[in-house]
């Protein structure tokens, strides 16, 4: 029988434009911020694991050095994912599974200013193919808004809306780092950055981090008067072959959904990782949300987008509205890959 598991803390820095310390600097302050809270000694957690990619940062091994973020002395038992943290999320709820330990705590972090992400990331697609051509995401993104205008699925309306709606709840959160109350007319005058998509469809550039306690049953009541459930988690990949896929759906989301017995009746919210406009069309179809579900109120990545710490961020906004009691259930959202490659669902709930 599964162990039930909770989220007991979570934090995330601001997503800066430029962050000018290093990544285990921003790690060690929410790390602080997590034992603080729940009042234990760093030495109590069981587990650490990290998820970040050196492809940001440009030296081989660099996450080694974020270890120095969350203690490494004594010697922490420490593992790493090259994902984003949600996928670190997702292997700690594994790990604790096992039942011989009772906590974990997630960290994850990106820095994408110093480098050039549209130069950065083709050197993670198909290297015969993909990587030749110098295949980035926003060319892909634009590939998928294409694909969803010419089967009718979506308009470039459609599109300035999800912006829209999306910029004007980022000024509610203290995080975001591009926020505006700006009409969906007005977006649609901009010039085309990457025809059919505007600027304003793609998230800004951000550093940032974020942190995640997870605690079993007993012990997760024992650290938090409120933790929030974590009721199912699964994630499905599709091929990186983009013309083996069809870019205006999803089917690895919905099999996560399905897998995991999801009623979006049910949600009260659900925070898409959205790195593109198209993407949240895409994401709204595949889980069938219906309008009882309240999409990104945080504002989402298209407000701050610290690539590997965008998924694990989504988690924890659903989490934090869940303890605020904003909402009793409500889904997390991560994806990895150009035009949603890989995604992971995660279902939360509180106390009944």
């Amino acid at each position: 029988m599964a162990e039930d598991i909770a989220i007991v803390a979570f934090a995330q820095t601001p997503c800066y434009r430029k962050y000018n310390d290093s990544e285990p600097s921003m790690i060690l302050g929410l790390v602080n911020q997590i034992v603080e809270e729940v009042e234990i000694d760093r030495h109590e957690i069981d587990f650490t694991i990290a998820g970040s990619c050196d492809y940001l940062t440009g030296r081989a091994f660099a996450f080694i050095a974020n270890v120095d973020g969350y203690g490494a002395w004594p010697p922490v038992y420490e593992s790493h994912v090259e994902m984003d943290g949600a996928w670190a999320l997702f292997e700690a709820f594994v790990r604790l599974q096992m039942g011989d330990i009772d906590s974990a705590l997630i960290v994850s972090s990106g820095k994408s200013s110093p480098g050039a992400p549209r130069e950065i990331f083709p050197l993670q697609t198909d290297p015969y193919v993909g990587a030749p051509l110098g295949l980035d995401p926003v060319s892909v993104a634009g590939l998928q808004a294409r694909a969803l205008l010419d089967s009718g699925k979506a308009t470039e309306r459609d599109f300035a809306e999800v912006v829209s709606r999306s910029r004007r709840d980022g000024l509610s959160n203290p995080f975001a780092q591009v926020a505006k109350d700006v009409s969906v007319d007005t977006l649609l005058k901009e010039p085309y950055y990457c025809s059919p998509l505007r600027k304003h469809d793609l998230p800004p550039i951000s550093d940032g981090a974020s942190a995640m306690l997870i605690a079993r049953g007993k012990r997760a009541r024992e650290l938090c008067e409120r933790p929030v459930w974590i009721r199912g988690i699964d994630h499905r990949i599709e091929s990186h072959h983009l013309g083996l896929r069809d870019l205006t759906d999803s089917p690895s989301t919905r099999i996560a959904a399905r897998n995991l017995g999801l009623d979006a009746g049910s949600l009260d919210v659900a925070e898409l990782c959205v790195r593109y406009s198209p993407e949240e069309i895409v994401l709204r179809q595949a889980l069938a949300l219906g309008d009882g579900t309240r999409i990104n109120p945080s504002g989402g990545p298209l407000c701050g987008h610290p690539v590997m710490t965008s998924g694990l961020t989504r988690v924890g906004e659903v989490a934090r509205r869940i303890r605020n009691g904003e909402a009793a259930r409500g889904l997390g959202h991560a994806t990895s890959g150009p035009a949603l490659q890989q995604n992971l669902l995660c279902v939360l709930e509180g106390d009944a």
